[in-house]
């Protein structure tokens, strides 16, 4: 059993806005999925980490356990209010989507938990540490299900045609509940006697109800009725649990690595150690993250990053695990064990993600613990107080409130919310888009601004020479060769962009002697016994060669955003070389696409000001300030929100950090795998790829389109429902039949953003 010493430490994340992070102790290990039981949830929802009001205590340590029936808040109340009440249990931590459920405690053993959870009518399985997850369970047999069908409607069918005798139907559709609701009955009990109504403690009472008034057809069809739709729902709900944990399977079981005496042996990738050299053959998908150490070339990315072109590798260059090779072979070095890979921590972020409840799951949660109880009471009283106090029938106003019980549950309700929020969260995991919680998804739609770094988030953050001018008749041939000497010896950004484009034309290399770095100018030193310097416009003044002129040219490149730098020998300036950040095709595509979903875009970099207007103008962007520090960035936000705005922030490095946390969601280029992205930020774009946020804010418009049909498609048909049982015109299978129909509407509806 995962039992370790287990203290609560605080996750550091420097937002001072309200995001509503649930940070908390150690997160649970994400394990695959398995089969499904019963899944309408409904009940009292808790959330996902429940502290249970003893802080944890030194000794105290954390027990993860497997519970195949817990998969929905109705189980999840069940447990918690179980588990509450158990000496020396301080805290439960809920991962509904893998069915694991993590006690924090300091008993001496696990078998008072285990009995707990077994007197709910459920298995709490230990999870060791490390093995693989358990078989699923074996399928149920489907001809109770049929025996259950073809009762209830044979009892329908005789009622209808009086063909038998009361007491004939009452048999055939006592055959048609026991055989298709004992479950739904042994979970109602179980709810009932822990002082739960759920959506089976309702259904058992209104079913029981209904034998007890002697409507057996009805009481047999109802429950037939929602056993199928509990089943159908349970499939629909998989789906969604499917598209994340079947990220898991990309990763091949086993990779051949080289051995001590040179030969190759294949091996569980659990078994890897980290330094390990490991062989990839063209087709093969990669088993861990690494470097690469020998071979070429062309690797699948999709499923890390999101990107549709295959990517060139060579050595040097890092590859992750469920990747495909595809062109050569390739042997790389292990950077990280395989529980904790790029994809594993991918995987294990939106598992975590959904857990921090969106606000419109937060709100359903919240309205759905009053609403239960408060329609209980409602048809108790319809049930009772006009033959009491009206004079009305006792059968009739039974009756009625039995339908209640049925048309009033909220299953369509709280199960709307959860299923749409997975599946946008394994959609956006798909495409490259690592989101952090609910709340962003269902937020992203509320931006209508975007601050955007420069450096590596608009441009590609590498300085090119781009343009080359020749000063001096007669000198053309030879002035790059020895600009790129001078150039090679320098370790500054500009330097080794001159250096680099002589390198693409194959130009000769000068040998350089008395070398020499002047500070905030250039460099000096001696080629073929001429001294020569390379410097920026502050060198020529100070040398003494400088002429309006020549300012006119260097003053129009900056103007432009470049750098430049000039090659002089004693007699003045020879040639000047002007060179840029480069700016991301996908950043003009990025900007456009922003732009066309009504979102206006705000530079922030540290460059100077006329180098931010430039590129501000190549992509688009609606406004630019340069010379900014990070706090005048942080202040640029405030600056927004002060006009009203909902500002995003898109940032790659640590001064954007103060901007990041300011902003109402913070965007980090993820650079396929950068630890401190995938750990902090709200939103990580896995591939550094601009054009990644205006599909994440699509599927953010989505996401609350759909929740927001869901919501009014469940109340809607409710009230209607509502207003048609006090009339006396609705039957039991017609209500159990609308709203499970809703249930199922609303779940076919949340996935369809897995096909976005």
């Amino acid at each position: 059993m995962s039992d370790s010493l287990h203290t609560p430490h605080k996750h550091e994340h420097g937002h001072d806005h309200d995001h509503g992070h649930d940070h908390g102790p150690k997160k649970l290990t994400p394990v695959h999925d398995h089969g499904h039981g019963d899944s309408c949830c409904s009940g009292t929802p808790a959330p996902t980490l429940v502290k249970l009001g003893q802080a944890p205590t030194a000794g105290s340590r954390l027990s993860t356990f497997r519970i195949e029936a817990m998969d929905c808040p109705t189980e999840q109340t069940l447990i918690q209010n179980k588990l509450g009440k158990l000496a020396g249990v301080q805290q439960l931590e809920f991962n509904l989507i893998n069915r694991i459920l993590g006690v924090t405690h300091d008993l001496s053993n696990t078998a008072p938990i285990i009995e707990a959870v077994k007197s709910l009518g459920m298995q709490a399985d230990p999870v060791e540490e490390g093995t693989p997850a358990a078989e699923p369970p074996a399928k149920k047999h489907w001809w109770p299900l049929a025996v259950s069908g073809v009762g209830a409607l044979g009892a329908e069918v005789l009622h209808f045609t009086n063909a038998a005798p009361t007491w004939v139907i009452a048999m055939v559709a006592l055959v048609s509940i026991l055989s298709g609701g004992l479950t739904t009955y042994k979970k109602g009990w179980i709810a009932l006697k822990n002082l739960n109504l759920n959506i089976n403690a309702l259904m058992s009472i209104a079913v029981t109800g209904a034998v007890l008034i002697g409507q057996w057809p009805e009481a047999a069809m109802v429950m037939f009725l929602f056993t199928v739709a509990e089943l159908i729902e349970a499939k629909s709900l998989d789906r969604a649990r499917n598209a994340i944990s079947g990220l898991m399977q990309m990763t091949p079981e086993r990779a051949t690595v080289r051995q001590a005496d040179g030969s190759w042996v294949e091996l569980e990738v659990n078994n890897i150690e980290l330094g390990a050299i490991v062989r990839v053959k063209p087709g093969e998908r990669i088993g861990l993250d690494g470097d690469v150490t020998a071979g070429t070339s062309t690797i699948d990315q999709a499923p890390i990053t999101g990107e549709s072109l295959p990517v060139e590798k060579t050595v040097g260059d890092k590859v992750f695990a469920g990747t495909i090779n595809q062109a050569g072979s390739l042997e790389y070095q292990v950077t990280a064990a395989a529980n904790n890979s790029t994809l594993a921590r991918i995987i294990h972020a939106v598992e975590q993600a959904q857990g921090a409840r969106a606000p419109t799951q937060r709100f359903v949660d919240s309205f759905s613990k009053l609403y239960t109880p408060a329609v209980f009471l409602l048809a108790l009283g319809v049930a009772v107080i006009p033959p009491l106090f009206m004079a009305a029938a006792w059968f009739d106003w039974i009756y009625r409130a039995l339908v209640l019980l049925v048309v009033a549950c909220p299953c369509a309700l709280v199960i709307s919310t959860p299923v749409t929020i997975v599946s946008g969260l394994a959609a956006a995991a798909r495409k490259g888009i690592l989101i952090k919680g609910g709340v962003y998804l269902e937020g992203g739609h509320k931006l209508n601004y975007l601050a955007l770094d420069k450096t590596g988030t608009i441009t590609h953050g590498k300085p090119v020479q781009t343009d080359y001018l020749v000063l001096v008749p007669d000198v053309e041939a030879r002035v790059q060769a020895l600009a790129a000497g001078l150039a090679a010896r320098s370790d500054h950004p500009v330097s080794l962009a001159i250096a680099n484009a002589a390198v693409d034309k194959s130009l000769p290399v000068h040998l350089v002697d008395n070398f020499e770095a002047l500070a905030g100018r250039g460099v000096r030193g001696d080629i073929n016994g001429e001294t020569y310097h390379l410097g920026n416009h502050r060198l020529v003044e100070d040398l003494g060669l400088c002429s309006p002129a020549l300012e006119d040219k260097l003053f129009a490149l900056e103007k432009q955003g470049k750098s430049v730098v000039l090659l002089l020998d004693k007699s003045g300036p020879l040639a000047l070389f002007a060179v840029a950040d480069t700016v991301k095709d996908s950043s003009r595509e990025a900007i456009e696409q922003l732009h066309e979903l009504g979102i206006k875009t705000l530079m922030l970099t540290g460059d100077n000001t006329h180098t931010a207007q430039a590129i501000a103008a190549q992509v688009g962007i609606d406004q630019a300030q340069g010379d900014l520090l990070p706090t005048d960035k942080l202040l640029a936000i405030e600056a927004l929100y002060g006009q009203g705005h909902r500002v995003g922030m898109v940032g790659d490095g640590i001064n954007d950090a103060p901007a990041l946390a300011r902003a109402e969601i913070g965007f980090a280029m993820a650079a396929a795998g950068t630890d401190t992205a995938i750990e902090t930020a709200d939103v990580a774009l896995m591939d550094d790829d601009l054009r990644k946020i205006p599909a994440f804010i699509r599927l953010s418009r989505q996401t609350s389109s759909i929740l927001r049909q869901n919501i009014a498609l469940a109340l809607v048909i409710k009230a209607i429902f509502l207003v048609v049982t006090f009339l006396g015109l609705a039957t039991m299978w017609m209500a159990v039949f609308a709203d499970m129909g809703v249930a199922l509407l609303v779940v076919f509806n949340g996935p369809r953003l897995l096909r976005k």
